[in-house]
């Protein structure tokens, strides 16, 4: 497990950035946190350290975005994912199996569905509106 304490957006990202290095083909990063929290931040960070070079924004409405890079990067949001239905619609098994890197905001909705073997980010508010204790474990982070 490791723990960051972030007092910028800039600084979330870097994080994001600096974990993507440890990232392999089929992790599934499970984001989970408060609206605000800096989820999407994190997954730019992440966009960023694989080198991705697509415009990293929330998956609200779409669902699902797909950045591509070399493994690709697939970028859900669970907000709005109720049931499995919900889940069912929005690909999410079907991405597990093509060999890229999912980054899953959200996570709490869909947690009893998530691989065993995921990289949990957990990302709290501070005391002041900048700053996040980040907090990431799993197996495959050193």
């Amino acid at each position: 497990m490791k723990t960051f304490f972030t007092k910028s957006e800039d600084e979330t990202e870097n994080i994001g950035q600096m974990i993507a290095k440890e990232l392999k083909p089929h992790d599934v990063i499970a984001l989970f946190g408060d609206l605000g929290a800096g989820k999407t931040a994190f997954v730019r960070g992440l966009a960023r350290g694989l080198g991705v070079k697509a415009d990293v924004s929330s998956p609200t409405f779409s669902l699902v975005h797909d950045y591509g890079g070399v493994p690709a990067l697939y970028h859900f949001d669970m907000y709005r994912v109720s049931t499995w239905e919900d889940l069912c619609s929005t690909g999410f098994f079907d991405y597990l199996d093509l060999g890229g890197i999912l980054a899953v905001e959200w996570s709490e909705n869909i947690e009893t569905q998530l691989p065993k073997t995921h990289i949990r980010v957990e990302i709290q508010k501070g005391e002041s509106d900048d700053e996040r204790t980040i907090i990431i474990s799993g197996d495959s982070i050193k």
